[in-house]
């Protein structure tokens, strides 16, 4: 199996995790409008960062990010070291690093190999504008206000395993995916060399990638870090646990999610798991995916909703092709096989090989 293709739902109470344009003296929460409806969401960039700084807390070192570009003018840029050999951060989430358009040799790029959707409450929701007045030691207090919202978030999710620690090179005839390593990156290719990189063929690319042991540390990072997930605007004001309340993982060949019909919202009832369009989808994808399924599902979560789900899947459940627990206790053991060496297949390009 190469791909590992998921569906996640965070829960937000009373939250406003990821903020919009301001209008005056009024914080907006980001929402988009479904056939003229208002639907709160979370913006993949937004949740990446968090998952990227839990990372961190959990002991990854960051690659350094350098601001370049005047402070007024418009050629503003943020970059980080660029550097996937040395920073798993920069393996997992991919950059873009630009220099003068003259320079070629100092523009690179990674497509990320962890792909992530935008977190999208799957059921409208109209967000509530709270009031405030800062009134301590003026004699004039200030108005403010601010919106939030209760909604469950979805959002899709891929990770290219084999892309993990793979970085290719351009052909002889200089053709080839902008994603990895160029030529002028000679040090880099030096530097996964003295880290124990091997040369290969890779999606008809010649690549550098670094030893298995390396490649299983850096998969296990994301699992682990979505198992601590923490983050978000307004925590002061409206914590909330950032942890997954709902998680559908499955492992494929090709670089599809058929999960994407798996969670919707019920009519009557919020959030619900189709078990019914689960074990469709896996019937259309025999072959093609690696069971068991493996799903997350937290205590007190749209009990209803689970309790319709094992009925729909009663027989699945039962030979273990599908699994459930909690969404901690999945990921972390996730995290876990694929450090331990458990997972190796998943590493591998079967279509490519």
């Amino acid at each position: 199996m190469a791909y590992l293709a998921g569906m996640m739902v965070l829960s937000v109470n009373a939250g406003a995790p990821n903020n919009g344009r301001g209008e005056e003296t009024v914080s907006r929460v980001k929402f988009a409008r479904i056939r003229g409806r208002k639907h709160p969401y979370v913006s993949a960039q937004a949740a990446r960062r968090w998952i990227r700084e839990t990372m961190v807390e959990r002991g990854s070192v960051p690659s350094p990010v350098t601001r370049v570009g005047k402070a007024q003018g418009k050629a503003q840029k943020a970059n980080t070291q660029a550097d996937p050999v040395r920073y798993a951060d920069d393996d997992l989430f991919g950059y873009m690093r630009t220099g003068a358009k003259k320079d070629d040799a100092a523009t690179t790029l990674r497509d990320s190999p962890f792909m992530l959707g935008t977190l999208m409450s799957v059921e409208p929701v109209l967000p509530t504008e709270d009031f405030g007045v800062m009134s301590r030691g003026v004699t004039e207090p200030v108005l403010h206000g601010h919106e939030f919202y209760t909604a469950d978030l979805a959002a899709p999710f891929l990770l290219d395993v084999p892309r993990v620690g793979t970085f290719t090179l351009p052909g002889a005839d200089g053709v080839g995916r902008p994603n990895y390593l160029t030529p002028e990156q000679a040090l880099q290719v030096a530097d996964a060399m003295e880290f124990g990189a091997s040369t290969l063929q890779f999606r008809d690319q010649p690549a550098v990638r670094l030893p298995l042991e390396k490649r299983r540390e850096r998969a296990a990072l994301l699992p682990e870090a979505l198992a601590h997930l923490s983050g978000g605007a307004k925590q002061a004001l409206h914590y909330g646990d950032r942890v997954p309340s709902l998680m559908v993982l499955a492992p494929f060949q090709g670089g599809v999610n058929p999960l994407g019909n798996v969670i919707d919202a019920d009519p009557d009832a919020g959030v619900r798991v189709r078990g019914d369009v689960l074990l469709q989808e896996l019937k259309a994808w025999e072959g093609e995916w690696e069971g068991p399924v493996r799903i997350g599902w937290r205590p007190g979560f749209r009990d209803q909703a689970r309790e319709d789900f094992e009925k729909q899947c009663a027989r699945e459940l039962a030979d273990g092709t599908i699994v459930i627990d909690h969404p901690r206790t999945i990921l972390l053991q996730l995290a876990a096989d694929l450090r331990e060496g458990r997972l190796d297949g998943w590493f591998d390009d079967p279509a490519h090989a």
